[in-house]
């Protein structure tokens, strides 16, 4: 039998050939979809596992090994908006433990970087980067030791008496494994949140794998009339239930088996493309996209087998009766219950607004299965809100065509929506992706600060520990003034006990002493009240992320040659904000005091934009996929119902129906259902983008740019084009001898 089935699968020539081709790429695409997305998810844990190394020196650790201590001095550093981690160590002896990446520690005077950064030291003056880091570069770090291509990683060799007195360093015997068992702002190597990902990549997945199920299920339908008819023939002439399922299943099986293993190749040749995809704001490497044995076993049993399953129930009919195709009655009517599912996922969003849960998995599990209700919602009220529109049509138009069109919508409202049920889910799915990624950009988007505060470099102690230095060298103050683009310059002296506290002083901040003469040199951070010579500034008004300009600060009861001769807290820059200004700047103050990062507005926002970026990669990843896909599941649906009535419609062209109102017929079937649906899919993106983002992030909901109104535009009348180009197929098929029975 199976034998048999394999043969008739592709009996009916060219016709028959093409289904399989179809159903069989559709299947790839899913597949090829699937893997990528699982293969990210794992990549994810193992680029995590890569920088777990880096928590060598947390304090909470407690591992230690009969070895020699080496120290150990992890510090952050920045260069145009990029992070670069940092390690500096030194060796107590010859056996002391050597980072991954390393064949042995680097000596005093020599460093290792990682590729990205030993490119970026090539194409980078010195001046703006190298001249941070003493000695000469030895070799370069192993993959091993970093999580992604991108990476900027630098470990440099020094003496321990250089290392020692440096704040946060220690000792360490052993090199991390696992992460501490607590964090104080002391793990650098907390990698990307591996929960957190598995929930975005979820809902990527969810929202590329529908358009491709809906694909599948279109192209399965192809000549679904015909084959009807065919397994009702077999059922006349004495063929069982059960073998006419074989025979349903075997035709579908083959394609989807087809399917699988081309899906495997297909994401064998993307791989490499899919790594380069930011997704956590950094490229993965190609290796770590891998596969569990048990993933692929279900890739390569579960299609097939939900492919057989499909085509049972999609054929179910014929093994009720031999008679079951040619004795065919109107579809019952949906119901409106059908809207119940829609209407429950939105509520599933709603109840979380402002009750978001505690815990990652607990948010995975609320908004993973509020959007995948919602998607699977929008499937299947899609019929019922068809034929409701088409029903309201009808009361209103006279004109054949569409009345032809809107009784048969009313009829049949499934089969109509069926054809544009791809781009529905694409819509909503685009429309809540721009609006959660546009919104979350919006709020976060001040974090790389105004154009004023992004012209500055600012270095300073912590307000709990000592002031930087006792005075700022001479030498340093013209080097930094020599730097091209220099602005302005203004130090933050310290605030000893006994001169009181200041009228602007804030609970937590100790605010640094400032001469108004260096001041007026910054006037990004404020002004100085008539008369003053000296005011108090909390730190936090040198590095705000908005511009303090109209601020005007306390004076301080203090002269300025007083205050002149205090310790330096803080260094301020200003510069006309180019990169070469602000990086030139940070290495002189990093040269001059090591201990203390010298950071910009730009610095404190880099890991969330980056971050953001990685999101506006999965955006247009989403786009780009659901879109076309979407695309070809309407020209293939619209092919299908044509070839499945060639016969009437022949029939019509015979009693004189001319082929103009036959094709604005098949045009206003597929265009009604695809206008009223797709307005419901656009109100339901927004409503359920702003569920979300008010319940996970309390942001509300940001209007989209014009941008996606042009391409909501722009999709809707592509579909329609879509439509009008399959209408020619009209006359080939419905030609005379397609009007003869059997």
């Amino acid at each position: 039998m199976i034998h048999f089935a394999l043969r008739l699968a592709v009996s009916g020539g060219r016709e028959a050939v093409a289904r399989l081709v179809m159903i069989a790429a559709a299947v790839a695409i899913g597949v090829g979809l699937l893997l990528s997305t699982l293969a990210s998810i794992n990549a994810v844990g193992k680029s995590n596992e890569r920088v777990l190394w880096t928590n060598s020196g947390a304090a909470s650790r407690t591992e230690t090994a009969p070895v020699d201590p080496l120290w150990w001095w992890d510090h952050g550093d920045y260069f145009d908006g990029k992070e670069l981690f940092r390690l500096d160590v030194a060796a107590t002896g010859p056996t002391a433990p050597v980072p991954p990446g390393l064949d042995k520690l680097p000596a005093p005077g020599e460093y290792y970087a990682s590729p990205a950064l030993a490119e970026l030291l090539r194409k980078t003056p010195a001046v703006e980067l190298g001249d941070r880091f003493p000695g000469r570069m030895a070799g370069i770090l192993g993959d091993g030791a970093l999580p992604s291509p991108d990476s900027l990683y630098l470990i440099e060799g020094r003496t321990p008496a250089e290392i020692e007195h440096m704040p946060g360093a220690s000792k360490v015997t052993t090199i991390a494994t696992a992460l501490p068992p607590s964090c104080d702002n002391d793990c650098p190597g907390l990698g990307t949140r591996g929960d957190a990902m598995t929930l975005i990549l979820s809902v990527v997945a969810g929202a590329l794998i529908f358009p491709v199920v809906i694909f599948i299920g279109t192209a399965t339908r192809l000549s679904a009339a015909t084959r009807e008819q065919r397994y009702a023939a077999m059922r006349l002439v004495g063929a069982t239930p059960r073998q006419v399922s074989v025979i349903s299943a075997v035709e579908s099986t083959v394609a989807a088996v087809a399917g699988t293993v081309v899906g495997f190749g297909l994401f064998l040749l993307l791989r490499p493309l899919v790594a380069t995809i930011p997704f956590t704001g950094d490229r993965f490497f190609a290796e770590d996209l891998t596969l569990t044995p048990l993933q692929m076993a279900a890739a390569a049993l579960g299609v097939p087998g939900a492919a057989a399953v499909a085509a049972r129930l999609a054929l179910r009919r014929v093994t009720i009766s031999p008679l079951g195709v040619t004795r065919r009655v109107t579809p019952e009517p949906p119901s409106h219950w059908r809207v119940v599912p829609l209407l429950a996922g939105l509520a599933e969003l709603g109840y979380f607004v402002n009750r978001r849960p505690d815990t990652t998995n607990g948010q995975t599990a609320a908004y993973l299965t509020g959007f995948l209700v919602i998607m699977l919602g929008l499937v299947i009220a899609g019929p019922w809100l068809t034929m409701v529109g088409a029903r309201a049509v009808a009361l209103r138009t006279s004109r054949p065509a569409t009345l032809i069109a809107v009784r048969r919508l009313a009829d049949d409202p499934k089969a109509g929506f069926r054809s544009v049920a791809g781009l529905v889910l694409a819509l909503f799915v685009t429309t809540a992706t721009v609006c959660i990624i546009g919104t979350i950009n919006e709020n976060r988007g001040t974090l790389s600060g105004d154009p004023e505060t992004r012209t500055a470099v600012e270095q300073s102690s912590m307000v709990d520990e000592p002031a930087m230095t006792g005075a700022v060298p001479a030498q340093l103050l013209a080097d930094l003034r020599a730097v091209p683009g220099f602005h302005g310059l203004a130090l933050g002296h310290d605030n000893p006990q006994g001169l009181g506290a200041l009228p602007g002083e804030r609970p937590g901040f100790s605010p640094s002493l400032v001469l108004c003469t260096e001041l007026a040199q910054v006037p990004v951070v404020g002004r100085c009240p008539a008369g003053a010579s000296v005011v108090g500034i909390p730190q936090w008004g040198f590095m705000s992320l908005r511009s303090t300009s109209g601020f005007e600060w306390p004076a301080a009861p203090v002269s300025a040659e007083e205050a002149a001769m205090l310790p330096v807290r803080s260094i301020y820059v200003t510069t006309d904000g180019s990169a070469a200004a602000k990086e030139q700047t940070r290495t002189l103050l990093t040269k001059a005091y090591p201990g203390y990062g010298p950071r910009t507005v730009g610095d404190w926002g880099s890991a969330q934009q980056k971050q953001l970026s990685g999101w506006r990669q999965l955006a247009n990843v989403v786009l780009l996929t659901t879109l076309p896909i979407a695309g070809c599941s309407l020209a293939v649906s619209v092919v299908a119902g044509l070839t499945d009535r060639k016969r009437p419609f022949a029939m019509l062209r015979l009693t004189g129906a001319p082929l103009g109102l036959l094709q604005r017929v098949i045009g206003l079937e597929s265009a009604l259902p695809l206008l009223l649906v797709s307005a419901l899919s656009i109100g339901t993106g927004f409503s359920a983008a702003a569920m979300f983002l008010k319940s996970q992030m309390n942001y509300d909901l940001v209007s989209p740019g014009t941008l996606y109104y042009v391409l909501t535009a722009v999709g809707l009348v592509a579909s329609l084009g879509i439509i009008a180009s399959t209408l020619p197929l009209l006359k080939r098929i419905t030609g005379p001898e397609a009007a003869r029975n059997g």
